[in-house]
């Protein structure tokens, strides 16, 4: 019994370890990276406003990929980066809502679900991706660990409990 206990153990000790690793690795990606990573042309963003709800709340994470510009469609849920007005250097998630073609260039005119205005007009060369899905767990995960206790309940107690073990561990061999 004692010996599956111990394998047990172990087996949560690992699992724990790869959470925090996971997580810790995708927040700090996302900060330091400004959101400019992609990986095999997916990224993911954090939503940081209601503009988006019900869809997606504040906090919750998206999955979003590169895709062809010209495979975008009305309904389609994009990231971009903003070049106007208030919008100007923001990463905004925002649905398609028409698509324009001016001169072989397309235009895209996109808006928040929740908001009555249009954004201003989108260009081909400003969109990150098309959204995939949204990430259930980290979008939770990141409404914890965006408040100061969460922080600590899920970053900084697995971590000094992890690290308290391999020092136990040291020791006992």
């Amino acid at each position: 019994m004692k010996k599956i206990l111990s394998i047990l153990w172990k087996i949560f000790k690992v699992i724990l370890w790869i959470l925090v690793i996971l997580i810790v690795s995708v927040i700090l990606v996302q900060r330091v990276s400004n959101n400019k990573v992609t990986v095999a042309n997916y990224s993911i963003y954090t939503i940081v406003t209601e503009s988006m709800v019900p869809k997606y709340k504040v906090f919750d994470m998206v999955l979003a990929k590169k895709v062809d510009i010209n495979s975008l469609k009305i309904g389609d849920d994009v990231v971009y980066l903003g070049k106007e007005g208030s919008f100007n250097g923001k990463i905004v998630t925002h649905q398609i809502i028409d698509i324009e073609n001016k001169n072989n260039n397309l235009l895209f005119h996109t808006k928040g679900i929740a908001n009555i205005v249009e954004d201003p007009v989108v260009g081909a060369d400003q969109i990150y991706g098309k959204v995939i899905t949204k990430l259930g767990i980290l979008s939770f995960l990141s409404k914890i660990v965006s408040n100061q206790y969460g922080f600590y309940f899920i970053i900084i107690v697995p971590a000094v409990i992890l690290v308290f073990q391999v020092f136990v561990d040291v020791m006992n061999s």
